[in-house]
């Protein structure tokens, strides 16, 4: 089993910046992908990012490439999501997973462990 938690999400005003956190334990396995999504209310939940084990990301096309980045430290086991220039539709929860496998997915259903979701919420 694995074990992820996030951490820092919260409350920032349009144009503000965030970071995020994902902690893995348990069995744990460095070459796993991890990747970031997050569900607003009433709303599927979407793709954000991806982080291979190498280090090689993509991004949700549209809605974040080039004011969010992904990164890991896989010495610490932890993914980040730094998130810039913040917009009222960033609120959302969200959420970081992983994967048994070396190759990352945009697809939600293909992700085995998830965390408990961080909210972060974008106001003025």
């Amino acid at each position: 089993q694995v074990q992820l938690v996030e951490s820092g999400g919260g409350l920032v005003q349009p144009g503000g910046s965030l970071r995020l956190s994902c902690a893995a334990s348990g069995r744990t396995f460095s070459t796993n992908a991890m990747a970031w999504f997050r569900q607003a209310p009433g709303k599927e939940r979407e793709f954000v990012a991806s982080i291979m084990w190498s280090g090689g990301v993509k991004y949700s096309e549209d809605s974040v490439k080039g004011r969010f980045t992904i990164s890991r430290d896989n010495a610490k086991n932890t993914m980040y999501l730094q998130m810039n220039s913040l917009k009222p539709e960033d609120t959302a929860v969200y959420y970081c997973a992983t994967l048994r496998r070396v190759l990352p997915s945009t697809a939600a259903a293909d992700y085995e462990y998830w965390g408990q979701g961080t909210q972060v919420t974008v106001s003025s």
